[in-house]
Formats: structure tokens, sequence, C-alpha cells
């Protein structure tokens, strides 16, 4: 089993390239965005709650998303090849959560794969994916709020899973199959 932690700041492509990885390896996904997004969707208590965060840019509290997805995870029953977290871990004590709960189902994260974007390439990727998509939380000033809080809560996640050896920085500018091709290389060589 290989769970991936695909990661990268807010526009960075771990959509696009976790629809790759899915395609190819067979992983689940399991997106924090989506999961929010569709409760919220749904007007569920949770979307409610989820939604007041997401509007000020500011993460979901830790234990809600651990539960979330630890609901996710367990309805994958034990015979998958693997999933990919995308969107979570974004904090430490998060990682922290994650590992002990895949721990306490035996498994563990295989690889964080980071991909690595220069700030001004994701303001633009955002700025013109919520023109295309309409998504509200993909306009200037909110992209700039997630940005922040990326870089002073998220970034640190980097030297803790290379403390745990499974970091891998991957160059996310460039030719999306050529990425591609970079991450297949970690998730064959893991």
């Amino acid at each position: 089993m290989k769970n991936i932690v695909i990661f990268g700041a807010p526009g960075s492509g771990k959509g696009t390239q976790s629809d790759k990885l899915i395609e190819k390896y067979g992983l689940n996904h399991i997106s924090t965005g989506d999961v929010l997004r569709n409760e919220i969707r749904k007007g569920t208590e949770l979307g409610k709650t989820a939604q007041q965060y997401i509007d000020q840019g500011q993460l979901i509290p830790d234990d809600l998303m651990v539960s979330i997805l630890a609901s996710v995870y367990d309805a994958l029953g034990r015979d998958h090849k693997g999933v990919i977290f995308d969107g979570f871990p974004r904090t430490i004590p998060q990682a922290e959560a994650l590992k002990q709960m895949l721990g306490e189902r035996g498994d563990k994260v295989a690889a964080m794969i980071e991909l690595d974007v220069p700030e001004d390439e994701l303001m633009k990727r955002l700025i013109l994916r919520g023109q295309q998509s309409g998504r509200a939380d993909d306009n200037e000033e909110t992209i700039k709020k997630r940005l922040l809080v990326y870089h002073s809560q998220t970034q640190p996640l980097i030297d803790w899973y290379n403390q745990e050896g499974v970091h891998y920085h991957i160059n996310g500018l460039g030719e999306l199959d050529r990425i591609f091709e970079d991450i297949c290389k970690v998730i064959d060589g893991i």
C-alpha cells in the first residue's frame, strides 16, 4: 500500500497531478478541499462551519479534519492500493495526527511529494482557475491570505517529513508531463 501526501501551495498542481496518479497507479484520492466543498454544497453543519473558515482564508480545525479523513479512509476498506492525501496535512500537528491515524490501522505515509511553484505563478494560476471555475475562494484577496497561511503554518511540514525520511521535492514549474514523470520516479522507487 502506497499512501502519498501530495503537498504544495494552493495552485501548485496537486489536483491535476493526483488525477494522473490515480489513472496510472489505481490509487484512491482524498482531497480535503473536495470533501469540504461537498459538505458545503449539501448545506450540512460541517459545511456551514467549514465555509466560515474558508471565507476568511483560514484552516479547518485539526480534530474536525482528522475525524473526516479517518471516516473516508476507513470507507475504502483494507484492499486498496493506497491513498493520495491532497490538502492534508497542512500543519505539523495534522501530520502527527495522520501518522497516528494510519498507524492505528497498520499503515503509514510512504512519500510526501512537494510540488514547488514560485508565488507569482501560483497567483496567476489561481486567478485563472477562479475565472474558469467560479470558485469563490480564488480571488486575489483570499489567495493572498491562503498563501500567507501556507507559508507560515504549512511549510514547516517539509522539515518534519524530511526527518521522517519520506520528503521528495519536485519542481512544479514547467511541462505537465515532465512534472508527472518526476513524481512517478519517486512512487516507483518506494
